[in-house]
């Protein structure tokens, strides 16, 4: 991990034995008493941890920390709901990539039973998230559902965004040229499930105003098509920074 994140809650505490950070600190960092590390405050700010005293049971950290950093550009993902270890790799490339929020929605061909999974019900999904974000050298954790229809999922979107959907049979043109035709901002891009969109997934796509886009000829698989999606949209967006 580049960043070592806490809660506000931990931050107040000893860090103790059990937790792997404990050894992370130790081993891997190769922290002694005095020593400093990177640290962050989830959804919070970054600084750095001193390392105040050890034992066998607990580590001791002080916290130095700077400013916030500043808000995310929105970036709002809509998948398909897919097996487990699918939607682990997700979770954690998309937050390492700088989405807001995943909603994992049922959808016609998605399998309902992905939702009871105890990755959800034991709250394991937060951990991948946590990882994406200390790779990112990041604090931030995107917003994260499971439960709903596409439907209900597209009615509860933020207005006044860009809207894509991949789509490798009926798309007309690829996202990368979608991005240059209109500018770059506050974007929702959704994707089916491992089996695809069915005809009524897409009217409700249609209806809700996105646009079908394609990544090229190449199937990809749903947790390759969201990183690729994401770098394309963030490359678009740090050309559009760069333009004079």
């Amino acid at each position: 991990m580049n960043l070592v994140l806490f809660t506000e809650d931990e931050s107040t505490r000893p860090l103790p034995r059990t937790d792997p950070r404990y050894h992370h600190v130790l081993r891997v960092l190769g922290r002694k008493v005095g020593d400093t590390f990177d640290a962050g405050l989830l959804n919070g700010p970054r600084g750095k941890a001193r390392l105040v005293a050890v034992d066998d049971h607990a580590l001791s950290l002080a916290f130095a920390w700077e400013a916030p950093p500043p808000p995310l550009p929105g970036l709002i993902l809509l998948v398909g709901l897919p097996r487990p270890q699918t939607a682990r790799d997700i979770l954690r490339d998309a937050t390492t990539l700088g989405a807001t929020a995943i909603h994992f929605v049922r959808t016609a061909r998605s399998d309902p039973n992905y939702a009871a999974s105890s990755l959800w019900h034991s709250g394991e999904w937060q951990r991948h998230l946590i990882i994406g974000a200390e790779q990112a050298f990041d604090t931030r954790v995107p917003a994260v559902t499971w439960t709903h229809p596409l439907d209900e999922a597209l009615a509860a979107l933020p207005a006044h965004r860009a809207r894509y959907a991949l789509d490798l049979y009926e798309a007309p043109h690829s996202l990368g040229h979608a991005l240059r035709t209109h500018p770059t901002g506050d974007t929702v891009v959704a994707l089916g499930p491992e089996r695809g969109w069915d005809s009524e997934d897409r009217r409700h796509l249609r209806a809700a105003g996105f646009s079908l886009v394609h990544l090229g000829a190449r199937v990809l698989r749903t947790e390759t098509a969201v990183v690729a999606a994401l770098a394309v949209l963030r490359a678009a967006a740090l050309a559009a920074e760069d333009a004079p």
